[in-house]
């Protein structure tokens, strides 16, 4: 039997999408939000490409994380064609999070590069 995911009809969607599945510790519904050709900037420090490798740092994230995952304030979402800029404000203090995501011919949408955690300039944290 395949479970029926929802999908991101909007950029914005999958953000909302992404804590949801974390939330349950879905892995796979989390890979789900991938192209299967994506790249995602995590774990700190490192790329992973594709979705089978996202779906396997997935699988860990979800096994070790804290729960639960907060959402997090959107900033404006940018958009090109069927390309989309989006972006939170972390709520752990991480300095950023940024996403593009790609319009698929169905009209759902599926993120083509993440980076997760951007964090905060040296420079910046020295002056507090």
């Amino acid at each position: 039997m395949t479970e029926t995911r929802e999908r991101a009809t909007t950029p914005e969607d999958l953000a909302r999408l992404f804590v949801a599945r974390a939330n349950a510790r879905d892995a796979e519904g989390l890979a789900e939000l991938y192209a299967p050709d994506a790249v995602l900037a995590y774990p700190p420090g490192s790329t992973t490409v594709g979705r089978d490798a996202i779906r396997a740092v997935c699988e860990r994230l979800v096994a070790h994380a804290p729960l639960p995952f907060a959402e997090e304030e959107p900033l404006p979402t940018l958009r090109y064609g069927d390309l989309a800029l989006t972006a939170t404000r972390p709520a752990d203090g991480t300095g950023g999070r940024v996403q593009v995501a790609r319009r698929q011919p169905d009209g759902t949408w599926l993120r083509i590069m993440d980076r997760p955690e951007a964090p905060t300039a040296p420079a910046a944290q020295d002056r507090r």
